[in-house]
């Protein structure tokens, strides 16, 4: 956040993987988080290696910004666990967050630090195989000089010998019944194991995946989870007992859950350090009064600038949608809230 002056998170609620792939490339560097919804992306590439969560992986590392799908997991424990990390998409493996509602229960929090925890483990080093295998280049024995290749024979016992040119094979060898025999080949089968501590080394052979924001590391293979604590929609029926229950999860998890998705600070506690992401998030036309009544969409969303939002209500990262896809130059929109946000952001840390 610091080195990009930054605490936008986009959400980049589009309909096709060419348009969400073309968005994060130009929106990337006003951005710290990117927010997805994957099942509503026509076109989405499964494919772990070059499909489209491997493509937004190049992506944040290029513009240096973390991936944040947002699921909103709720349901048994064994469920959410295989959701999170098998599946079509295997959301795991490419996005940095996620979010889960906790209408089923503290224990499933539980249940997805320890999917993470398994996966992390299973990933931690990949395995490097390489098989070479001599061919003949002749389909005749005669032919012995064009052929450099060890080769390997059996003794009477059926024990294998190594023969260092093909010299010592007579010149013409047959069967009893006449037909010839067939060169042995060597197969040499290779396994190396490297440290896999950051996804650009496991998952991605994209161009541009070698490109790295300048100034910000990697990010690690931890994975991060945000508890859908409050919500911005009108009539939201998320009760201060449900909230009350996303804090005492966030804390048994602290090294698993980084914070949550909340129109308020929950922070109460010394001990407290979770980070606070806010949808809701919208500026006046350029020019108008920045601070003035914001209409809301009809279907119930709500929205607040970033000032209120950051100064008065204490979130952290702001989220914003429509007010970026939907305008004209979305690159220039997104740096007029980048701006925005970072200014009231300094004004609150002072």
């Amino acid at each position: 956040m610091d080195l990009k002056a930054s605490n936008l998170c986009l959400s980049a609620d589009v309909t096709t993987a060419r348009e969400l792939l073309a968005l994060a490339d130009k929106v990337g560097p006003s951005i710290v988080v990117l927010k997805t919804h994957y099942d509503l992306i026509s076109g989405w590439d499964y494919n772990p290696q070059t499909g489209t969560g491997a493509r937004l992986a190049a992506l944040a590392r290029k513009h240096g910004f973390l991936i944040f799908e947002d699921r909103k997991f709720v349901d048994i424990g064994k469920t959410v666990q295989m959701q999170y990390t098998a599946g079509t998409a295997r959301i795991i493996d490419w996005a940095h967050i996620t979010n889960a509602a906790i209408d089923a229960g503290k224990d499933m929090v539980r249940a997805m630090a320890e999917a993470a925890a398994k996966w992390k483990e299973r990933i931690n080093y990949e395995v490097k195989t390489s098989v070479t295998v001599g061919t003949p280049v002749s389909d005749r024995f005669e032919e012995f000089e064009d052929i450099e290749e060890q080769t390997v024979q059996t003794d009477e016992k059926g024990e294998p010998y190594r023969l260092d040119s093909l010299d010592q094979y007579p010149r013409d060898s047959r069967d009893i019944d006449g037909r010839k025999g067939s060169i042995v080949s060597v197969t040499t089968v290779t396994q190396s194991f490297e440290p896999a501590d950051s996804p650009r080394l496991a998952k991605t052979n994209e161009r541009g995946d070698d490109l790295v924001f300048a100034g910000i590391e990697e990010p690690p293979m931890d994975r991060g989870l945000l508890l859908l604590a409050q919500m911005s929609t009108k009539g939201c029926l998320m009760s201060k007992e449900y909230t009350q229950a996303c804090v005492e999860a966030a804390r048994d998890h602290k090294s698993f859950v980084m914070g949550y998705v909340a129109q308020s600070n929950l922070n109460t506690l010394p001990d407290d350090d979770f980070i606070h992401m806010t949808p809701g998030c919208k500026l006046p036309p350029a020019g108008e009064e920045e601070n003035g009544h914001i209409e809301g969409d009809g279907l119930g969303q709500q929205y607040n600038t970033p000032s209120k939002l950051i100064n008065i209500c204490g979130t952290d990262i702001v989220i914003v949608g429509r007010g970026i896809i939907t305008a004209g130059d979305p690159p220039s929109e997104a740096e007029r809230y980048r701006r925005k946000a970072w200014k009231a952001y300094l004004a609150r840390l002072a």
